[in-house]
């Protein structure tokens, strides 16, 4: 992993390889969830064999919001790595694959990680600061934007980001209407207006959110597992463009390549009545994930071509 994040090149080959070895439509270019944090000042451990990791905060006191700086992430040499690789992938297979340029952490994400996520949920229940936490959110949106910016640059044919703390696991549906998706919905026009399509991942069960998700404008939603699928598919059903949602812990990395065609297939037979699905996990493969099983998958959904 260390040798992978600090080399653009190799970046781009272990995508690359990867799509040629199972025959994907699309890359989905993602390096780890701590670029954007550390590169608004939050404190980021580098693992030897794992992905990057935001630890601690950068903004002890709320009231430190008032004090910062502006970035202009353009300089950080990651961002810059993650976007070269992104550049190396277009240039060798544009032509011919979908490439999804991802552009780390939503707003409401990356707030979390400068306040860390606890405290950021206290933030969020008290209401006593409801001026700095917009104001943090601010911020936050526009360092993301920066990213969507710079990644647009690339070629990349979509943008993307993950806002995974967002969903109801984590935050009331209320809250989430007040201090996620406003900034989630600022952010997909960004990317409108970059002239690129726009794609969200939020984790967990969002049931009681699929509704409110259509606000955000996306193109694409990017849903967990947990998620009810019938639910899902009638909600956005010719509307929006539903990614996934194969558990990728139990199912591709832990079952049997008979109990993934059993769910790819449920998935196709849900969907069939709508172009607009995308065949994926439901959201980051574990490293040990077994080869038959991703191929299991795929199997199905080039047997119904």
């Amino acid at each position: 992993m260390r040798q992978f994040r600090e080399d653009p090149r190799l970046i781009a080959r272990c995508m690359g390889e990867a799509a040629e070895r199972y025959d994907l439509d699309g890359i989905f270019v993602d390096i780890d969830t701590a670029t954007l944090a550390g590169a608004a000042g939050v404190p980021v451990d580098f693992p030897e064999d794992n992905p990057a990791r935001a630890h601690g905060s950068c903004l002890p006191a709320l009231e430190a919001v008032r004090d910062l700086e502006p970035v202009d992430i353009s300089h950080n040499p990651r961002i810059q790595i993650w976007t070269e690789a992104v550049a190396i992938l277009v240039r060798d297979y544009g032509h011919a694959i979908f490439i999804r340029g991802n552009c780390d952490q939503s707003p409401f994400s990356l707030a979390g990680s400068m306040r860390g996520l606890d405290q950021w949920l206290m933030d969020i229940a008290s209401h006593e600061d409801d001026d700095l936490v917009h104001r943090l959110l601010e911020y936050c949106t526009g360092l993301t934007c920066q990213f969507l910016k710079l990644m647009a640059g690339t070629g990349a044919h979509m943008l993307s980001n993950g806002d995974s703390p967002a969903g109801p696991d984590m935050l009331s549906p209320r809250l989430y209407g007040t201090y996620a998706l406003p900034y989630e919905r600022r952010v997909s026009e960004c990317s409108h207006e970059l002239g690129l399509p726009y794609l969200l991942h939020i984790c967990g069960k969002t049931d009681r959110i699929l509704r409110e998700m259509m606000d955000i404008g996306a193109d694409a939603l990017e849903i967990d597992f947990k998620t009810n699928l019938q639910l899902a598919h009638d909600v956005f059903k010719d509307k929006v463009t539903f990614v996934g949602n194969i558990d990728p812990s139990e199912i591709l990395a832990r079952g049997t390549p008979e109990l993934v065609k059993l769910r790819t297939e449920e998935l196709l037979n849900t969907f069939a009545d709508t172009p607009r699905f995308v065949l994926n996990s439901g959201c980051a493969l574990p490293a040990d994930t077994p080869s038959e099983n991703v191929r299991a998958m795929l199997a199905c959904l080039r047997n119904r071509h």
